[in-house]
């Protein structure tokens, strides 16, 4: 690749919602997006929707769920001879009414399979490609949520519980069936997806704490806001989605659209003034014209560094690095 190539950003679940928004976001800034999809069609038809073209993006399969199809993705972009400058853990799926857990193909529950695990296995297979990045300096970002973080209000909300991760007996008991959720504890569908976006957390801390000073790598979460009508709540009850956007916009004003809160997005990742690491972005949860971007603090489950390195440890055997 020559020096004069745009940069390129890899950002999982990039064919809806914020994943897409961010993509059109950091084009607008000269940015090429590798669009990290399960379904490479609805990909090209999104970007095709914002007007952009072959040479600004590509769409490429990856499903974080099945840790193979996440090698094979790396793979694939090494084949092809991508050189990664940011990576941003943006997909997610969020399953609030399965009564009895969804598997991974390795037998894990599909939230921590999915918005931990694969992302966990993806961002420690990409570490070497960004270490030799371009980019100044380049970037590994998380998307985070305000229901994991238990220092804000909507982390306290105890429906159906609060994120608790205990003391992670269950992906000591191996994380099969018929265990299903971190803590070891009874099933709970939308707290399985609360606990794996704290796992998201607590390891974006780790790996600031273990790789920044080495390879100058910022490690970073954020949380955009309250884009509450993207395709993550698809599969809550119509109502749900009907009732939560203008609940969030009229009763909490913590509603941002999909455009903006890609476009914060791609602030992290490649604007001045975010270049920090270890940090936690927010915008805040009621949502004020101009305000700038801080650093929000997290929970003491999140910033627990003998949790994390267990966490850590717990994960990199599960998903096969050790």
């Amino acid at each position: 690749m020559s020096q004069q190539a745009p940069l390129t950003a890899v950002i999982t679940g990039a064919s809806s919602g914020v994943g897409l928004y961010a993509t059109q976001a950091l084009v607008k800034r000269g940015w090429h997006v590798v669009m990290a999809c399960r379904n490479l069609s609805k990909a090209r038809q999104a970007a095709q929707m914002l007007g952009l073209s072959d040479r600004q993006v590509t769409p490429m399969l990856v499903d974080l769920g099945a840790l193979d199809s996440v090698r094979h993705f790396v793979h694939a972009l090494e084949e092809q001879s991508v050189a990664i400058d940011s990576l941003v853990c943006n997909a997610a799926v969020y399953l609030p009414r399965l009564k009895e857990p969804m598997r991974s193909p390795e037998g894990f529950e599909i939230s921590v399979a999915t918005n931990h695990f694969g992302h966990f296995l993806l961002a420690n297979l990409l570490l070497e490609s960004l270490r030799k990045s371009r980019c100044t300096p380049p970037r590994l970002i998380t998307l985070g949520t305000v229901t994991a973080n238990s220092e804000e209000f909507g982390g306290k909300v105890p429906i159906p519980a609060p994120a608790n991760i205990g003391n992670l007996e269950g992906l000591e008991a191996g994380f099969q069936a018929p265990v299903s959720m971190i803590d070891g504890k009874q099933f709970k569908a939308g707290k399985a997806y609360k606990d794996s976006k704290l796992c998201n957390m607590i390891m974006s801390r780790e790996m600031h704490q273990r790789f920044h000073a080495s390879t100058g790598i910022v490690f970073n979460t954020l949380y955009p806001g309250c884009v509450a009508d993207t395709a993550l709540f698809r599969e809550t009850p119509k109502a749900f989605q009907t009732i939560f956007p203008w609940f969030q916009k009229n009763i909490t004003k913590g509603y941002v659209t999909q455009t903006l809160a890609g476009e914060r997005v791609a602030q992290v990742v490649a604007d001045p003034g975010f270049e920090q690491s270890g940090v936690h972005w927010s915008w805040g949860n009621r949502q004020q014209e101009g305000r700038q971007a801080f650093s929000q603090p997290l929970s003491s489950q999140a910033t627990d560094r003998a949790k994390g390195e267990r966490l850590w440890a717990l994960s990199e055997r599960l998903v096969g690095l050790a």
